[in-house]
């Protein structure tokens, strides 16, 4: 079982950043690939990225591609998601989310892929 708490969300202007944090318990976290996934208000939950165990290997969702990079520190049990150059369209709940499947990268932007959810963390970016 593994519990997951972000942190770090917030009100930003454009073109501003934020980190976010996802804290893990347990003792198997670096058994666990992480992700990274968005809701805006009526809208379907998104992928945004994806890092594996080691924390040499991440995906991104081509919106975020080159803004937002997803790191993680096993011995803290934490997952960042630095976030650059944010835009409104950035606006979202933030989750982030584990699996232990090992899969091809395109499976890790699926939902249902992941067994554990944190509660989300609000991220608004004013225009």
């Amino acid at each position: 079982q593994v519990q997951l708490v972000e942190s770090g969300g917030g009100l930003v202007q454009a073109g501003g950043s934020l980190r976010l944090s996802c804290a893990a318990s347990g003792r198997t976290f670096s058994s666990y690939i992480m992700g990274w996934f968005r809701q805006a208000p009526g809208k379907e939950r998104e992928f945004v990225a994806v890092i594996r165990r080691s924390g040499g290997i991440a995906y991104y969702a081509d919106s975020v591609k080159g803004r937002f990079t997803i790191s993680r520190d096993n011995a803290k049990n934490t997952v960042y998601l630095q976030m650059n150059t944010l835009k409104p369209e950035d606006t979202a709940v933030y989750y982030c989310a584990a699996t232990f499947i090992s899969a091809t990268e395109s499976v890790y932007y699926r939902t249902a892929t992941y067994n554990y959810w944190g509660q989300g963390t609000q991220v608004t970016v004013s225009s």
